[in-house]
């Protein structure tokens, strides 16, 4: 199964799942039917999840110690009062987030029954054309594309969607902003993504094959390294024109790598808030048939760093509000423009521009 920051699928009983991080970043999810559940039921659950995160957890310190303080909420009987499905994923997702403090880490309870997965873990494709049909709805994470005043090209970017359809949009974006002097590309509503999206985009935006991170996956005690390509379909924009990302406290995840990334390697400057803190990568498994977790595996390392951004999100260079990002990355832009502009007419338009934005 395609590892993922965001999403993932274990069938179609579990499509919702697609949301499992980003509903909780401001994006929306449907109430599932709540399910009454009793003692029993809690207690395995709880033992189930136990289990996956000793295998799975990509620290397993905390792993160990999340084991110890579920158990004894279990013997304290902290859950006791809770028969509400719903509500004891919730109560489960506090308790696990109060030890480790990993934003990405939740359970979720989903009404319809969650089939045990393949063996080989393989997508039906039956479930890969509903991923297909729920992702072009929101046109692979592409909100907006349009060219401001001063000839600067604006991207927003909702989520880094499903390779399949987010290549050829970024590619055809970045060919109709190709003759623009400067780029903003908004995060302020990237809740995450697929993680091979965000490294084809990034390839975009440098000259040439760039170190952006590496990637630690504990089940398999390896790390990948991860490069930007150095052939891209279509135009690459490039690293010498400005590039300017908006940030939010809702931009999290896969936004997160993609900002980070760019960030280290000095290719763009952020505006904006500081991000939500979710650094760890994973995939959502099966707790019982009516329970899933979503458990992070992964942990980035950034190359120049050597960290991640996990739990303190990732600072802007220019602190802003989110509402004001994106007039301040204009201002910035127009002002480089105008210091190297030899055309007095348009060096004056310019110049009328940012008189106007301020």
């Amino acid at each position: 199964m395609q590892r993922t920051f965001t999403i993932a699928l274990l069938g179609a009983a579990v499509a919702a799942v697609i949301t499992v991080v980003v509903a909780a970043h401001g994006r929306f999810e449907p109430a599932p039917k709540d399910m009454h559940i009793d003692a029993a039921r809690r207690a395995a659950v709880v033992e189930s999840a136990v289990a996956l995160l000793d295998r799975s957890y990509v620290y397993p310190d905390k792993a160990a110690l999340i084991e110890r303080s579920l158990r004894q909420k279990l013997h304290d009987g902290d859950f006791d009062r809770i028969d509400s499905a719903v509500e004891f994923a919730d109560a489960l997702t506090d308790a696990l987030r109060a030890v480790s403090d990993d934003q990405h880490l939740e359970v979720r309870y989903m009404d319809a029954a969650i089939p045990e997965p393949a063996s080989d873990q393989d997508v039906s494709a039956e479930d890969a054309a509903a991923e297909s049909i729920r992702q072009q709805r929101f046109n692979f994470g592409f909100a907006e594309l349009r060219r401001l005043h001063g000839n600067i090209g604006y991207l927003d970017l909702h989520q880094f969607g499903r390779p399949q359809g987010a290549y050829d949009r970024i590619a055809a974006a970045m060919t109709l902003l190709g003759d623009t002097s400067g780029l903003i590309i908004d995060l302020r509503n990237c809740g995450g993504g697929d993680p091979e999206s965000v490294m084809r985009m990034a390839s975009y935006l440098f000259d040439r094959r760039t170190h952006l991170n590496d990637i630690y996956w504990r089940e398999e005690d390896r790390i990948e390294q991860r490069w930007t390509e150095e052939d891209v379909p279509g135009r690459k924009y490039g690293s010498t024109r400005p590039l300017y990302l908006l940030t939010s406290h809702d931009t999290f995840s896969g936004g997160e790598d993609f900002a980070y990334a760019l960030k280290n390697a000095g290719r763009a400057t952020l505006v904006g808030e500081t991000t939500g803190g979710g650094a760890h990568p994973g995939n959502p498994r099966r707790v019982d048939d009516h329970f899933m977790m979503f458990v992070p595996s992964g942990r980035p390392i950034s190359p120049v760093t050597h960290a991640d951004w996990e739990g303190v999100g990732v600072v802007p260079d220019v602190p802003a509000s989110a509402d004001k990002a994106l007039d301040i990355a204009r201002i910035a832009i127009l002002r480089r423009l105008v210091a190297t502009e030899t055309d007095a007419d348009w060096r004056e338009k310019l110049q009328q521009s940012i008189e106007e934005l301020e």
